[in-house]
């Protein structure tokens, strides 16, 4: 590297001048054989709560490191050179506090060639190079991996893989091209692309091993030490690495045309998922693609000027907003909590209701907080029905090697079923899962409180009731708190947690402590019809209920919200949530706000005649709308075009937000985006809702400002 070059490194470097850095430790070993060996230690001086990251200066200090140890290898002081992390993390990735600083297209560059030139040494040292992942290797952690002549895993590793399109970025510093060679493209595609793109899944030290990432496996209890002899044994030629899974495409047609279909899945898959809205994954597409048929330095080239143009977007930085600000910070400091000293101990749970969410339910308490859970109904069929349902989940999730069989006896062992609430005598804390109805809460709510102790905290799972009138006639309301889920409960992060009029510090704080304890995302809203993801929901399934309604045709008016990369479009939406939830949801806010919620009168229908979903699937894999369900409908004559009902949907959602953040239903934009994001699944590449507000225009046509002040 010229002297100019590094200089211009240093500058970039010094544009993050907080950047917690991940230190290269070398220490020399002598292996059993003779060989002697570098072995470099990645270690930021943190205990396993703080994990290694890759910044600018972290870079440069590995790429001083290892041009000293490629001199020394020409001198003959070492033969080999292996590269482990401190206990549990090779490297979690790129410092993304510190690249989003990075606003210059020179600055994203120049961070993407660093790497390249760091990465480089590894891949050419000059003696064999060895990876030993000790635990987490994400994006440029895997990477650092992958540049390297072989890998070891250990057993214990998890968070494996290469997320970028997940970010907003591309694995930039040879993942893309490195990855295929040793797994084949088919699961290269499945770690760059569907694992990102599937709530950002990475893999565990066993799976890495099974698609040829590593080389061998060892247990985590004497891992380095069974990989350094290991390495002895490739270096001395006792060991043979065999790579099963490996390709090199070399013009090969067989492997071309392996290539190509690999490719083709992961873009349909891309637009199933994000219906192309987001430019990362096709970035990754479009480089793996080319690396096909190029040189390794041809595709570093390519990495590069992906990199340099993704930096630059929108999307890049609505992701690192909404993963590093949201979910990485704000979910483990919730606006609002009280303090976590005034929780009380719970040490028995109780659900009213055996029903389908009942179940959910007593299933994540009893696995989570592994304490007594009683469930209750008003007969014992139900209450059977209820338990045999739960014990059945435990048994899929042994039969699938979630847990084990003595996890699964003890899951099972902790959930009881009674007919009498006298069962909830003994119980901490007592949560409802029964209909969505407000009189039947309220009696429920007097049947409980009549055999709890008086410092049992009650919870409410609805929403879309008011948590204070369901508390009105309780005799200690301050107890009773919102604690609203979402479907399906064990997959769903999200935990709105209700503050009702009356609701006390103490049922907060212990709100707060348990949610944490299910290990949910726990954000504290106000008492206001269905709270903070059912309202925006309902405010954007209304606009497209109604623009049908008045005469819209389905296809435009399901097809409307495209360009914002939703999970499923709003029909879709509606069939999942079922029709009957929604419609009785929007009559809640329409009484509660008025004619800003439309309530449906062809929904009204829908429900009469028990159809269950507008589309019905055709016989070439699309959808339509049968006859019959159409001659039930009636419909106006004011049709929108799919700009003009996006644009009005996207004015809704500004000013129903708007609406919430006067109310003070939640501290800030901040927990709106959360909410959405972890409650119904927004996509991050918009950052939320309100960045995706700001950056249309939204905001500022409906409440002449953003939500977010640049």
């Amino acid at each position: 590297m010229s002297q100019s070059t590094i200089e211009n490194f240093a500058s970039l470097a010094s544009l993050v001048p907080h950047e917690i850095i991940t230190h290269s430790l070398v220490e020399d070993v002598q292996l059993p054989g003779g060989h002697r060996m570098a072995l470099v230690t990645l270690d930021n001086g943190f205990d396993h709560t703080k994990p290694t990251t890759l910044g600018p200066n972290t870079l440069l200090e590995l790429h001083a490191t290892l041009t000293e140890q490629k001199r020394r290898a020409a001198a003959g002081e070492i033969q080999a050179l292996a590269i482990t992390g401190k206990p549990h993390f090779l490297v979690a990735g790129a410092d993304l506090s510190g690249v989003k600083n990075l606003t210059e297209p020179v600055h994203g560059r120049a961070m993407a060639e660093l790497g390249h030139a760091a990465y480089d040494l590894l891949a050419d040292l000059g003696v064999p190079t060895f990876a030993f992942i000790n635990g987490v290797a994400l994006g440029g952690g895997l990477e650092i991996a992958l540049a390297c002549t072989y890998r070891t895993v250990s057993t214990g590793a998890n968070g494996i893989g290469l997320p970028e399109a997940f970010i907003g970025l591309v694995p930039g510093w040879g993942g893309v091209y490195r990855l295929p060679r040793l797994t084949g493209p088919e699961a290269a595609m499945t770690v760059m692309i569907e694992n990102p793109l599937n709530n950002n899944r990475s893999l565990d030290g066993i799976a890495a091993a099974k698609l040829g990432i590593a080389d061998a496996l060892f247990e985590p209890a004497d891992f380095l030490e069974q990989s350094l002899l290991w390495a002895e044994g490739v270096l001395g030629g006792g060991t043979t690495v065999q790579r099963p899974n490996a390709v090199e495409p070399n013009g090969n047609p067989a492997i071309a045309a392996r290539w190509a279909a690999a490719a083709a899945k992961a873009r349909a898959f891309v637009e199933a998922k994000t219906s192309n809205a987001a430019p990362a994954p096709a970035k990754v597409l479009e480089v793996f693609e080319a690396g096909a048929s190029i040189t390794q330095k041809e595709s570093a080239a390519l990495e590069i000027a992906a990199l340099t143009e993704l930096m630059q977007t929108n999307a890049f930085h609505n992701t690192v907003y909404a993963f590093l600000d949201l979910v990485q910070k704000r979910s483990k400091r919730p606006a609002g909590a009280p303090d976590a000293k005034l929780a009380r101990p719970v040490t028995k749970v109780g659900v009213v209701g055996a029903g389908l969410m009942a179940g959910q339910l007593a299933l994540l308490f009893a696995k989570n907080l592994k304490v007594p859970v009683v469930i209750t109904d008003i007969d014992q069929a139900r209450v059977d029905k209820g338990l045999a349902h739960i014990h059945g989940e435990v048994d899929k999730q042994l039969a699938k090697g979630r847990i084990s069989g003595d996890a699964a006896n003890r899951t099972k062992a902790l959930v009881t079923g009674a007919v009498s609430k006298e069962a909830f005598a003994d119980a901490d804390f007592v949560i409802e899962a029964v209909f969505e109805e407000l009189a039947v809460k309220k009696q429920v709510f007097a049947e409980v409180e009549a055999v709890v102790s008086p410092e049992c905290i009650l919870a409410t799972n609805t929403s879309s009731l008011s948590v204070t009138e369901m508390g009105r006639d309780l005799a200690h309301p301050e107890r009773l708190v919102g604690f609203h889920f979402f479907n399906p409960v064990a997959l769903m992060p999200l935990l709105e947690i209700v503050r009702a009029e009356q609701t006390g510090e103490a049922a907060l704080a212990t709100a707060f402590a348990t949610g944490k304890a299910l290990r949910k995302t726990s954000v504290l809203v106000k008492d206001e019809a269905a709270f903070v993801v059912n309202r925006i929901l309902l405010r954007l399934m209304g606009e497209i209920a109604q623009a049908f309604d008045d005469g819209t045709d389905a296809a435009t008016a399901d097809g409307a919200l495209h360009p914002m990369g939703l999970p499923m479009t709003p029909f879709t939406l509606l069939a999942m949530v079922g029709i009957p939830v929604a419609h009785h949801v929007s009559e809640s806010l329409h009484a509660a706000f008025g004619e800003r919620f439309h309530v449906s009168k062809n929904q009204q229908v829908l429900i009469s005649h028990g159809i269950t979903s507008l589309w019905t699937p055709t016989a070439d894999g699309g959808a339509e709308i049968p006859e019959s369900t159409l001659r039930l409908l009636e419909f106006g004559n004011s049709p929108s075009t799919e700009a003009e009902l996006l644009v009005r949907t996207q004015d809704a959602l500004a000013r129903e937000i708007g609406l919430m953040l006067d109310e003070g239903v939640v501290a800030g934009p901040e927990d709106i985006d959360l909410c959405m994001v972890m409650g119904a699944g927004w996509p991050m590449h918009l950052g939320g809702i309100t960045p995706y507000l700001d950056q249309v225009g939204a905001s500022e046509r409906v409440n002449g400002r953003k939500f977010h002040q640049d």
